[in-house]
């Protein structure tokens, strides 16, 4: 028997109440009934991934093909599906908090809201103001009635930020009403180290911290020991999908079809997409 909506919320709540897991993303639902055969708890849907299956960059979506996108990842799965929603989609809290409840209506677990400003994504949203769609968000949720985890993140990093600032923002995100909380590139070269993550799990304990991980720099077990609740890969399997495509399709087009013989048997496929999802 298929998990309820309800359950699954319950579900992905209860994982982060203790230990350390991973947290996958898929692209597309495809990708998404994959990563469940091969036994993940849960998935997080990323934006970059998502907007190359639809020859896009990243941001460069709308928010209709995102509502879209997570509907159909929550339904093709039996598992907790956690929304990248960039920033909302909207320029004003109530415009955001109207995106957030049409976000949970689509079967969605959880929900990241990030600090970029709306209209310039290279820049960060001044920490009022970014405090300020955080409750909005919480509010939606609330009004809701349903459990979906917020998560709060801040993309300070990935502009040229530092450590203490990004974790001075996830405080305040934290009071503001997040679950859980996000500092992609932490701990990545030139952006932190392990005791860097360490500091940010203590500033916002009890709440369960997320940390990405794209390379082999970073370990599940000194995560863990650092007390991380959850590990994403944002668009790195993506990346890594469409890098063996480029890889084979280079080889095929000066005529060696060797690159074809290292592809997963299409009746392999077919057994998994056969299957209830």
């Amino acid at each position: 028997m298929r998990r309820t909506t309800a359950e699954k919320r319950a579900r992905f709540r209860a994982l982060h109440a203790e230990g350390c897991f991973l947290l996958p993303n898929p692209w597309d639902a495809g990708s998404a009934r994959l990563l469940q055969q091969l036994g993940f708890e849960a998935v997080a849907s990323t934006s970059s991934g998502h907007a190359w299956t639809r020859g896009l960059p990243d941001y460069a979506v709308t928010r209709d093909m995102v509502l879209d996108h997570l509907t159909a990842l929550a339904a093709a799965i039996d598992l907790p599906v956690n929304a990248d929603f960039e920033t909302g989609f909207a320029p004003t809290p109530d415009g955001l908090a109207e995106n957030v409840r049409r976000a949970v209506a689509t079967g969605i677990a959880g929900l990241s809201i990030e600090d970029r400003a709306v209209d310039a994504i290279a820049s960060l949203s001044p920490l009022d103001v970014a405090v300020e769609r955080i409750r909005a968000a919480r509010a939606a949720i609330d009004a809701t009635g349903e459990d979906v985890m917020l998560v709060a993140r801040t993309e300070g990093l990935l502009v040229g930020g530092t450590v203490a600032a990004a974790i001075d923002r996830l405080v305040a995100f934290a009071e503001a009403g997040a679950d859980c909380l996000y500092a992609p590139g932490i701990g990545m070269a030139g952006r932190g180290t392990l005791e860097d993550i360490a500091a940010l799990v203590r500033a916002v304990a009890p709440l369960p911290v997320n940390v990405l991980v794209v390379g082999s720099g970073l370990g599940r077990d000194a995560l863990a020991e650092a007390g991380v609740r959850r590990i994403s890969v944002g668009g790195a399997l993506a990346r890594v999908a469409w890098g063996a495509a480029v890889a084979a399709a280079e080889r095929l087009r000066v005529g060696d079809f060797a690159a074809l013989d290292e592809a997963l048997p299409g009746r392999d496929l077919d057994a998994i997409f056969a299957g209830e999802g």
